[in-house]
């Protein structure tokens, strides 16, 4: 199955183009420039798609990011520290942003004649964002079916939709995925904070699958506490 994965250059998203490199015939990797805070983790996307040998897709999206206004990682609206079942962790949002990648990704993936689109979207996401839970990623697929219909036949590859993110981690080691090649942290400094929701989450799927954590961050040890927090 030729499969385009949507990269953010992430430890989700890069692990999944390990896996579908692995498993099925990775066609490329596709990231989104949409203005976000920093761009430090396209770096990683990219050296991702040059390590598995695929080519790499950068769609400027920065226009269309400019509206998206309001968020966190968008705006310069500070990034909240802790779980991401706190309700402050609501200002990371960007309205409809996976919606409208995965709508540009089905349309390149239809004019290469690919079969899938992949997207790591995972359990975890469920809580805080809308457009990462199953309910939305079935909707999205069958509206592709019908906005494609007769054209090409391209399917939404969610593997992890209702997995948590240690279950990713399990995965990505399965394969191979240099975690340290990776990046997630929110606020783009010179190591991961330790601190914002993605940096949580990451400590928290390394410590829940058992896979040694090679990450460095400058708070190391914060996300204890937050785990602790975001179970009240």
């Amino acid at each position: 199955m030729k499969t385009y994965v949507i990269c953010s250059g992430g430890l989700d998203s890069v692990s999944l183009a390990h896996k579908v490199a692995a498993e099925n015939e990775l066609a490329g990797l596709i990231s989104f420039d949409y203005g976000q805070r920093h761009s430090k983790e396209l770096d990683f996307a990219r050296a991702a798609a040059d390590r598995l040998d695929v080519p790499f897709h950068l769609i400027d999206m920065r226009s269309i990011g400019a509206h998206l206004s309001g968020s966190a990682l968008t705006d310069d609206v500070e990034v909240p520290d802790g779980h991401y079942a706190e309700e402050t962790m609501k200002t990371t949002v960007v309205p409809n942003r996976n919606a409208i990648m995965l709508a540009v990704a089905f349309g390149l993936a239809a004019a290469q004649k690919a079969d899938a689109v992949a997207t790591a979207v995972h359990g975890g996401d469920h809580f805080i964002y809308p457009d990462c839970r199953p309910a939305f990623t079935e909707a999205f697929d069958a509206m592709q079916k019908q906005a494609l219909d007769g054209y090409a036949d391209v399917t939404l590859y969610t593997p992890f939709v209702r997995e948590p993110k240690s279950a990713i981690v399990t995965e990505g080691a399965k394969h191979g995925t240099p975690f340290a090649e990776t990046w997630s942290c929110y606020k783009g400094g010179d190591k991961h904070c330790g601190r914002c929701g993605t940096c949580v989450e990451r400590r928290e799927a390394f410590h829940l699958a058992g896979v040694e954590d090679p990450t460095d961050y400058a708070d190391p040890d914060f996300w204890l506490e937050a785990v602790a927090r975001g179970a009240k």
